[in-house]
């Protein structure tokens, strides 16, 4: 049973989320202060913590930054605020300080659960990913010899998890895997770097799990304020995949599949060879999966529409060997079966 730790100074607050999260066989404790939280947690582990931001004495953000004090990395306890304002600011803080994600008040009972649900489920997915390291850097001690890799289900599973915060990018990670093994095959690279492209190309957007499901899904234009936010995915990936002692390269496609070849990308501005060669390869296949799958604002492009944009971007935001190998594919592609289904 997941047990929620819902903390609010207004009582009415407190039992409608107690309620909701009740009827679905949760264990709820509520408490009325950051003060409280803080107390509470020095005896007691929950799942999460559904904090609110405007408390007296203490509020939100205060008290996370005392909460992440207080607790090694390894025992954080995922945190959700609680907000009844639409303020990018305070979103901005809140993620900085290491929140999850947030939820609006008044609450709606399925948001809610949704919300509580899969942030459970994602951390859930990222301890089992660093046990799944431990227990193989472990063999790699026992044995003396090359560990062959992660349990690729677990990485598979995890993928799968970020693609479901989007509800336009059902098997994104998948594809981008794929079509970025492809590209390193034909460019010469052998089973074992090929396997290992594949396992960066399925966390590459790993860093999605620390952006509010409130901006991933906006169907409209984002503001400056969200566009930061989705900005700091990369960054946020490669933070979570450093645990990965024994594939240290795995970071490598979470970080810079969003540089450009010219220099102009983000989040460090690399430019040209720079960039990781594994990185730029994975930059073509993330490009041309966003082309040919379905979004909110558009359906799938056309083939020759999709090629053109390709040969637009070669020697600007690709590297031109592994656009001239993308589009190789492209054109023997005649049915146009390499896209979303």
């Amino acid at each position: 049973m997941d047990w929620i730790v819902v903390v609010d100074d207004d009582k009415a607050n407190l039992i409608q989320a107690g309620q909701i999260l009740s009827e679905h066989n949760m264990r709820v404790s509520a408490l009325r202060s950051g003060v409280a939280l803080l107390e509470y947690v020095k005896e007691n582990r929950p799942d999460l913590i559904l904090l609110d931001i405007r408390m007296p004495e203490m509020d939100g953000f205060e008290t996370l930054q005392k909460l992440r004090e207080m607790m090694p990395p390894e025992e954080e306890i995922p945190v959700i605020f609680l907000t009844g304002n639409d303020d990018a600011e305070s979103e901005t803080r809140g993620l900085q300080l290491g929140a999850m994600d947030f939820i609006k008040k008044p609450f709606v009972a399925d948001v809610l659960l949704l919300r509580v649900k899969n942030t459970i489920e994602l951390v859930r997915l990222q301890r089992d990913l660093e046990s799944e390291v431990e227990k193989k850097t472990e063999e790699v001690e026992k044995k003396a010899k090359e560990i062959e890799g992660l349990s690729l289900h677990v990485v598979q599973t995890l993928a799968e998890a970020i693609d479901a915060k989007d509800t336009y990018t059902n098997g994104h990670s998948s594809r981008v895997a794929e079509y970025a093994r492809m590209i390193s095959e034909r460019f010469g690279y052998d089973r074992k770097q090929a396997d290992e492209i594949y396992m960066m190309g399925l966390l590459h957007d790993v860093g999605k799990i620390g952006v509010p499901d409130a901006v991933i899904n906006k169907p409209g234009k984002l503001t400056d304020e969200e566009f930061a936010l989705i900005k700091k995915h990369p960054e946020m990936g490669s933070r979570i995949l450093e645990s990965v002692k024994e594939m240290p390269g795995l970071k490598i496609g979470a970080r810079w599949h969003h540089e450009r070849y010219d220099g102009h990308g983000y989040p460090d501005g690399l430019s040209g060879t720079d960039i990781p060669e594994e990185a730029r390869i994975i930059a073509v296949a993330d490009s041309y999966d966003a082309m040919t799958s379905n979004r909110s604002y558009r359906d799938v492009l056309s083939q020759s529409v999709v090629r053109q944009e390709i040969e637009k971007g070669k020697g600007t935001q690709f590297d031109p060997v592994f656009a001239d190998i993308m589009l190789e594919m492209i054109d023997l592609d005649h049915d146009y079966k390499m896209r979303e289904r």
